[in-house]
């Protein structure tokens, strides 16, 4: 049984406005991101995270977030390779307006899923699955996790026991954070 968690996606980082694909990659937080990761501060100020573990990506955007969402809220926050973003190879750092593919995309989240599959050298999400279940089989209490937007959905995917190719289900969102606990979501919002 997997405990419960909240999971949180970085802030909108520079390359996040700019549509390049970061992977493993990385740049610094925008003003907008830093803000992003201060609501989240405000939601997880309002949650009980007593006996909560706080784990994060080891990317640089990911800390960031992180040292600013949990600020007073946790004892320590550990890094877990395991959340790390998912790899895309030769696409890393390119703006997806350079990509050559065989359709049109638009600029939004869910347009460019199917572009963290189909990267050339990239992880794919049956390795990616397989990276997050092994993580989740490991968690034995309570954690806040601090990822990235397509390593959060396949967490999140897990833990709803749905098929990978309901990834483009999930919601993602910068300045969220989701709960789950007993194979139930709850999106948390600053007002909502």
């Amino acid at each position: 049984m997997i405990p419960p968690v909240y999971i949180l996606r970085h802030g909108q980082t520079e390359w996040n406005a700019q549509h390049r694909i970061q992977g493993r990659l990385d740049s610094p937080l925008t003003e907008q991101g830093r803000a992003q990761a201060r609501a989240q501060r405000q939601i997880l100020g309002s949650c009980d995270l007593t006996g909560f573990q706080a784990l994060c990506s080891p990317q640089g955007r990911a800390f960031h977030t992180a040292s600013i969402a949990l600020d007073g809220l946790v004892a320590a926050i550990n890094t877990d390779q395991c959340l790390s973003e998912i790899a895309v190879g030769d696409w890393e750092g390119m703006r997806r307006d350079e990509l050559i593919i065989d359709r049109p995309m638009d600029e939004s989240e869910e347009s460019a899923l199917d572009l963290y599959e189909r990267a050339p050298g990239g992880e794919g999400f049956v390795a990616l699955h397989a990276r997050c279940r092994a993580f989740l089989e490991r968690l034995s209490q309570p954690s806040v996790l601090v990822t990235h937007g397509i390593t959060s959905r396949m967490l999140r995917l897990i833990i709803l026991e749905m098929d990978i190719s309901e990834i483009g289900r999930l919601p993602g969102g910068q300045g969220v954070v989701y709960h789950l606990e007993n194979k139930e979501m709850k999106r948390l919002s600053i007002g909502a």
